[in-house]
C-alpha cells in the first residue's frame, strides 16, 4: 500500500474528501458505477415476472426474472424522456413507464408506446431498457452498471467459503427482514468505521461483552477487493462466531454471534455529508423468532452507537482547519486498504 510502513504513522484522506460535492460526481463514475454491489435478496426475483427497483449509487435499477427464467438487470430508465419505470416490487407482466406508458417486455424490449402507429419514421425495433450486469450467490443479489463486467467471484474473493467455513450455509438461508438508516456524514466515514473495531471496547460494551475485541484475539484480513475481520466469542454466545467482510466499494457482509445468520447491505451516498444504507438478515428457517428478535436487538444498538460515532466525525472533519488525520498502522490496516483503493479510484 502505497504510503503505508510497517510501525509508521500513515496520513488519512484529505478531509476536505469527506464534504466535497466535486469530488462525490467523480466517485458515482469512477467508483459505483464501476463496482458490483449488493442489490437485494435472490427471493425477490425467484419467479417469472417478480420485479424488484433499487438503486447502485445514484443508478436507479429494476430487477425482473422474465417469463423464460432468466434474470436481468435494467437501468430502470426509460428510453423515451426518461423517467423512472418501475417502482417499489411485485409481479407483473410488462413494465410500464407512468409518464406515457411506454411498455416493455419483461426481457427489456420496447412493446409498445401510445401513437407509435401515427409517427412517420418510428421504429420500436431495436428500442429497449439498457441491461446491467446481475448475478446471484447464495440468498443475495448483486448489480454491475456495466452489462459486460468481470466476474462477480473477483469481488467476492475468499468470502463464500470464510462463511461456509464458519458453518453457515448460504443455500439454506431465508430473508426475514430489513433495516434501513440515513446517516449525517459522507459514505466513506460510514464504511471507515466499519472497517475497524479499534474503538469497539470503547464505544460497544455490549458487543465486546460478546465478542472477543483485544488486539491479540481480533484477526485481520485484506484481498484485493476487501477485506474481512475474526471475532472470536466470549463463552455462550453461540455456534457462529462474529466474521465482518467487506467488498469494494460499499457493501458490508457479516455474521453475528449466535445461530447460523448472515446480514448485508450497502451504503449510498446521498449527499457529500448523507449517507443512506440498508441491512437485509438472513437465517435458516429453523431459527425461532425469539432468536431472531434478540440478534435484531443486539445489532440495533450496536447501529445507534454507530450513528453518534459517525456524525461526530462528520462534524469533526468539516471545520477545515486540519488537512488531514493520522492512522495506526496495524489496527486500522484495512480502513488504509480502503483508502488506497478510493485513491486508486478517483485519481
Amino acid at each position: 500500500m502505497p504510503g503505508l510502513a510497517s510501525g509508521t504513522a500513515q496520513g488519512t484522506l484529505p478531509w476536505s474528501w469527506y464534504s466535497d460535492s466535486e469530488l462525490l460526481r467523480r466517485e458515482q463514475e469512477r467508483i459505483f458505477r464501476r463496482s458490483w454491489q449488493y442489490a437485494g435478496p435472490a427471493e425477490h426475483a425467484a419467479d417469472a415476472g417478480d420485479y424488484f427497483t433499487c438503486q447502485v449509487g445514484d443508478v436507479p435499477v429494476v430487477v425482473v426474472r422474465d417469463r423464460a427464467g432468466e434474470l436481468h438487470a435494467f437501468l430502470n430508465v426509460c428510453r423515451h424522456r426518461g423517467s423512472i419505470v418501475a417502482v417499489g416490487r411485485g409481479n407483473r407482466e410488462t413494465l410500464q413507464c407512468r409518464y406515457h406508458a411506454w411498455t416493455y417486455g419483461l426481457d427489456g424490449r420496447l412493446r409498445a408506446a401510445p401513437r407509435a402507429q401515427r409517427e412517420p419514421g418510428f421504429d420500436m425495433e431495436g428500442i429497449a431498457l439498457r441491461e446491467l450486469a446481475v448475478e446471484t450467490w447464495g440468498p443475495l443479489l448483486f448489480v454491475h452498471p456495466e452489462a459486460d463486467a468481470a466476474p462477480l467471484a473477483e469481488t467476492l474473493g475468499p468470502v463464500p467459503g470464510l462463511v461456509t467455513d464458519a458453518g453457515i450455509e448460504p443455500e439454506r438461508l431465508r430473508f426475514r427482514r430489513r433495516s434501513e438508516s440515513e446517516l449525517a456524514c459522507n459514505w466513506k466515514v460510514a464504511i471507515e468505521n466499519y472497517l475497524e473495531c479499534y474503538h469497539c471496547a470503547v464505544a460497544h460494551p455490549g458487543f465486546s461483552a460478546v465478542v472477543d475485541v483485544s488486539p491479540d484475539a481480533y484477526r485481520l484480513e485484506t484481498f484485493e477487493r476487501g477485506s474481512s475481520q475474526f471475532g472470536p466469542t466470549k463463552s455462550g454466545a453461540g455456534p457462529v462466531e462474529g466474521q465482518f467482510h467487506w467488498l469494494w466499494p460499499v457493501t458490508k457482509l457479516y455474521a453475528l454471534p449466535g445461530p447460523p445468520n448472515l446480514a448485508v447491505g450497502p451504503v449510498r451516498p446521498l449527499g457529500p455529508e448523507r449517507t443512506a444504507s440498508f441491512l437485509d438478515y438472513f437465517f435458516p428457517e429453523d431459527v425461532s423468532d425469539a432468536e431472531v428478535e434478540e440478534l435484531f436487538a443486539f445489532d440495533d444498538q450496536v447501529g445507534l452507537e454507530d450513528r453518534v460515532l459517525v456524525e461526530s466525525v462528520q462534524a469533526g472533519v468539516r471545520s477545515g482547519l486540519i488537512d488531514e488525520g493520522r492512522l495506526m498502522p496495524e489496527s486500522e490496516r484495512l480502513l488504509a486498504h480502503f483508502q488506497g483503493l478510493v485513491r486508486e479510484a478517483v485519481a
